[in-house]
């Protein structure tokens, strides 16, 4: 009862006090960090003052004729039908305004879909509720996943400063060249939408979508999927770390030799400890949004997996469900989106947390064969 009251009072002082609830209040665009945002903004300026023109004359001569022909001034209505003149005039304004509004719209627009000449090519692809990347001339590529805390969702710790818009791996991109994005999706239709690129590109399954951008000045930006996608559409944030050429080269090189040390993982001799310490992350970063923290599920859609048949059972058996998923069920299919690496450590995780205590272990090698006998 008490946390009724309070909230009651919180939502009646927003009401009779609007100015001192409102964090951020603004009425217009912003005009971005890129060449197109800032031709949006322009345009969008260009076209207001020119309707806020013609309101100005459509109005005050409305409100003139009524003031100055009002008939406590012994003014006497007109009677007349047509007049052609008039007709040619009221047609042809507006049409020369339109074509006037219409010439740097347009240039705008073709502007803003001509993807050629891109310096750096970047394929994006939605997943629920998360994005890889693909740096597609560099063969590397990496999931960005939401990195705000659980306890500040649940309201159990203070919100951080980019509550929900903070993840463990952003897109890096430099400066001054040309970014094309290659947008598709693995499930169900996303949207990757950064404000500052003064652009939204839907993500839809089985369709490439271009865009591109050019980021004029260094930075983090920040942006949302903004497509309603699912229970966890809220927590797939989408954050953009622009930086200078030199820097970014010396990022694209350690990617590169990360990525080749990765693929070696599946020769190393794994210990138990190994696998649980990199399953208890990997399951943190891509299973627990479903299956929770302690294995509990969300039944139905998403089952329990403490003590459940699939991670006590046949090993081969949770092989296949982790990596081709399950269909008709909201079960992913991870085998394209995780290393064998990380497949391996998830899957021995889940057969040895939570008191399941199965006692075995799936290596990175077991998990490379069995992907190739498919």
């Amino acid at each position: 009862m008490r946390v009724y009251a309070q909230r009651v009072g919180v939502l009646s002082g927003g009401l009779l006090f609007p100015a001192l609830s409102m964090a951020d209040w603004g009425v217009n665009m912003t005009p971005g960090v890129t060449g197109t945002s800032n031709d949006i903004f322009n345009l969008h300026m260009t076209i207001f003052w020119i309707c806020v023109a013609i309101g100005v004359v459509v109005f005050g001569v409305m409100f003139w004729s009524i003031i100055a022909h009002r008939k406590s001034q012994g003014a006497k209505p007109a009677n007349f039908h047509e007049n052609t003149m008039v007709e040619v005039l009221w047609t042809l304004i507006p049409l020369v305004i339109l074509v006037i509004m219409a010439i740097p719209a347009t240039a705008t627009l073709v502007d803003m879909y001509d993807t050629t000449e891109s310096d750096i090519d970047i394929k994006v692809t939605g997943y629920q509720w998360r994005w890889q990347y693909e740096y597609i001339n560099d063969d590397f590529g990496y999931f960005s996943s939401l990195t705000t805390p659980a306890d500040q969702i649940n309201n159990r710790q203070a919100k951080g400063e980019n509550y929900l818009l903070e993840v463990d791996k952003p897109m890096v991109v430099p400066v001054g060249k040309k970014i094309r994005f290659l947008l598709t999706a693995n499930d169900v239709i996303h949207s990757w939408w950064v404000p500052d690129f003064g652009f939204k590109k839907d993500a839809i399954p089985g369709f490439i979508n271009e865009a591109w951008t050019r980021v004029d000045k260094p930075g983090i930006y920040r942006g949302q999927c903004a497509e309603l996608c699912g229970k966890d559409h809220g927590f797939m944030p989408v954050v953009v770390k622009a930086v200078p050429e030199e820097e970014y080269n010396t990022w694209v090189a350690e990617q590169k030799e990360a990525a080749e040390k990765e693929r070696q993982l599946t020769e190393k001799d794994w210990t138990m400890e190994e696998l649980m310490e990199r399953g208890e992350t990997t399951y943190a970063t891509n299973c627990v949004a479903c299956h929770q923290a302690d294995g509990s599920g969300a039944p139905p859609a998403f089952p329990a997996l403490k003590g459940s048949a699939i991670a006590t059972g046949d090993m081969a058996a949770h092989i296949d469900v982790v990596v081709n998923g399950v269909s008709g069920t909201a079960m992913q299919a991870f085998g394209s989106q995780l290393s064998e690496a990380d497949l391996a450590a998830i899957i021995t995780y889940e057969r040895n947390a939570w008191g399941n205590n199965v006692g075995d272990m799936v290596t990175p090698k077991e998990i490379f064969d069995y992907k190739n006998e498919q």
